[in-house]
Order: C-alpha cells, then structure tokens, then sequence
C-alpha cells in the first residue's frame, strides 16, 4: 500500500463516526465524574478517554481500517497512540481552562484536535496495511 493511501475521506468519515461514539462515551463518563462526583475536569475526562478507548480499538481497526489480522500485535501502538492523544487531550484541557474557556469549549476544542491526531497516526502507523505489516 502506498504512504498516504490510508488516509481516505471514507476512512476519515468512518474513523470520525467511531470518534463520536467514543467520545460520546468519553463525555458520558466524564460527566458523571465531573458533574456526578465532583472530580476535576481533566482527571474525568482522562478517565473518560481510557474507558472509550477500549472499543476504539476494534471498531477502528475492524470497520475504519478492515484490519482483522494481528489485532493484539497492532494493540501497542494504538496504546502509544491513545495516550499521545490522551496527553494532548488533557493538556489542551487544562490551557484552555486556565486561560478562562469554558470547560465545555475546552473539551470540543480538545476534541477536534485529538481526532486529527489519532487519525493520522492510526491510518499511518498504528493500522497501516503493507507487506512489512
């Protein structure tokens, strides 16, 4: 497979829409940490990313990618991944509160980068299909 031909508008597309049901699972968890146990913001929202994580995953390897072969061994850099997007997450968090952002605008905006990120990554890293796997 050629460099860049992982990044396609449909798998954009079709990585966007496991995106919002990640997110919409981050942003559950989050809430009730947040709102429902009184938790700091960025701690919530970190927990939030970790849980949704999980299903991430394989939807993305399965349904954005088609990948079904060597799942567990693909699993170490989506981790890397995951948690470069999690840093990122929580730190564009944690500036954009600081600097008086509401902390819903906060998290979309951190949202927006964080799916540009792992997009990238995973198409050309984490997920890449080619003879050297």
């Amino acid at each position: 497979m050629k460099p860049g031909q992982h990044l396609t508008l449909s798998k954009l597309l079709r990585f966007a829409l496991v995106g919002v049901a990640a997110t919409g699972v981050q942003y559950l968890v989050a809430a009730l940490l947040f709102w429902g146990v009184g938790w700091p913001a960025v701690w919530a929202s970190g927990l939030g990313f970790v849980v949704s994580a999980v299903g991430n995953f394989l939807a993305n390897a399965m349904f954005t990618f088609g990948v079904r072969d060597r799942l567990m061994g693909r699993l170490p850099r989506f981790a890397v991944v995951a948690g470069t997007g999690l840093a990122l997450n929580s730190a564009v968090l944690a500036l954009a509160q600081r600097n008086g952002l509401h902390v819903l605008l906060a998290q979309l905006l951190a949202t927006l980068l964080v799916l540009a990120w792992n997009f990238v990554l995973n198409a050309v890293w984490s997920f890449r299909v080619n003879a050297n796997g």
